[in-house]
């Protein structure tokens, strides 16, 4: 992936963080955007301590103005787009229907649903501009096909994507840009710490975990794995499609 550019949102923590440090171990140059300005910072130095290149800017993907500066950003440094990974997401608040408000609902679907579609908007537009065409890939969960109790908005941002996905796809395809959609299983990242935390360990290790196939959560740098193999050439001829890294997770349900 020498001289080629990836975007990554949500790169600050896990698999955000793990997929940058993937593109820059394949010799892509990383233009990394999240919230949270000092994470962004430490993974730059990281990267560039070890050779690679990488830039940084702080972003909320849920506000339009911040995605055309963050795509911007990536254009004026690097001068071109062939990567781009929406991965920025949140759980929201985790409450039956009837005690969700109006902001929750919002807060979870502005930077989950409509933030891909920001990005890939501008995207896109960068991709076409560099006149090489690209691939995008889109970060779903087992949630974009499984709900649970509680979790409305975020479970509703999920399924969405795959709408959204393969819309955009069969709209750029043409163009030369592939769009795809990853769909995690549980995996070990801040958010599923955070999940734990709600729902307890024992119920975690006794009755979730044992329901995926491979018996074990799965790492943040397998998932970029599966990340870069949907952005490389081997899979040129994958677009439109969703790609499900759970340990059998979904096949258990």
């Amino acid at each position: 992936m020498r001289n080629r550019v990836a975007l990554i949102t949500g790169a600050s923590s896990g698999i955000g963080r793990a997929t940058a440090e993937a593109f820059a171990a394949r010799g892509a140059s990383v233009v990394l955007a999240a919230r949270r300005e000092d994470e962004l910072t430490s993974l730059v130095d990281t990267i560039e301590g070890r050779g690679g290149k990488a830039t940084s800017i702080k972003t909320d993907v849920s506000i339009a103005k911040e995605v055309e500066q963050m795509v911007a950003h990536a254009m004026e440094v690097f001068g071109r787009l062939d990567y781009a990974v929406n991965n920025a997401a949140i759980e929201g608040k985790l409450a039956g229907i009837s005690d969700l408000t109006e902001d929750d609902w919002d807060t979870v679907l502005d930077i989950n649903l409509k933030g891909p579609f920001l990005c890939m908007k501008h995207e896109a537009r960068a991709m076409l501009d560099s006149g090489q065409g690209g691939s995008i890939v889109n970060i779903g969960s087992v949630n974009s096909f499984l709900g649970f109790p509680s979790g409305s908005p975020y479970v509703t941002s999920k399924h969405g994507l795959i709408g959204l996905t393969s819309s955009v796809s069969a709209e750029l395809a043409p163009q030369g840009i592939r769009v795809n959609l990853l769909c995690p299983g549980i995996i070990d990242t801040p958010m599923h710490h955070r999940a734990r935390e709600v729902i307890g360990d024992d119920i975690y290790d006794k009755d979730i975990i044992p329901t995926v196939h491979l018996r074990r959560v799965g790492r943040p740098e397998e998932i970029a794995r599966s990340i870069l193999f949907l952005c490389s050439e081997e899979a040129s001829y994958i677009t439109g499609t969703t790609l499900t890294p759970d340990g059998g997770f979904t096949l258990t349900i």
